[in-house]
């Protein structure tokens, strides 16, 4: 019996998966307006692969588009790769590369760009139980589980079924 309460101990350990993603809030308190230095705040930022970037406005008046480095660099929304205009947007930053962004209503040659440039996820993280979710300009974490109750239950019910059996 206390062979069975070990391993399903175990299996528990090892289901609890552990990602740590922060959410980068462009301007901090000022968020996405003009008159704000985001090369500056950029590079006060570390970027990893899965972490979140996002953009906070006023939606009557400003847009996010991602672009390529000469739409970052030119101004120009020809062949945007992507487009948010909520106010509010969450972009998931998924993979190691450098991203571009800029306000394509005329904000963007008022400094309205930003560049980031993504980190792959180290191969080792720290051990933890639950992901935990970070604001950059907060730094406070709120934690989240993955996988799923379900996944958890489904496996002690397995460990169980076994250890009876």
């Amino acid at each position: 019996m206390a062979l069975c309460v070990l391993l399903l101990l175990l299996v528990i350990a090892a289901t609890a998966t552990t990602v740590s993603a922060i959410d980068h809030i462009v301007g901090a308190n000022k968020g996405w307006t003009p008159g704000v230095n985001y090369t500056l705040w950029s590079n006060n930022q570390t970027f990893h692969a899965d972490d979140f970037i996002s953009f906070r406005y006023q939606k009557t008046e400003h847009n996010v588009l991602q672009v390529n480095k000469m739409g970052y660099d030119s101004c120009t929304i020809e062949g945007a790769l992507g487009n948010w205009s909520s106010g509010k947007d969450f972009i998931k930053l998924d993979r190691s590369k450098r991203y571009y962004f800029i306000c394509g209503i005329g904000g963007c040659s008022n400094g309205m760009k930003v560049s980031v440039l993504v980190h792959p996820l180290s191969q080792s993280p720290p051990p933890r139980s639950a992901v935990s979710a970070v604001h950059s300009s907060e730094k406070s974490a709120a934690p989240v589980t993955v996988g799923g109750l379900d996944s958890l239950v489904l496996v002690g019910f397995m460990v169980f079924v076994c250890c009876w059996i």
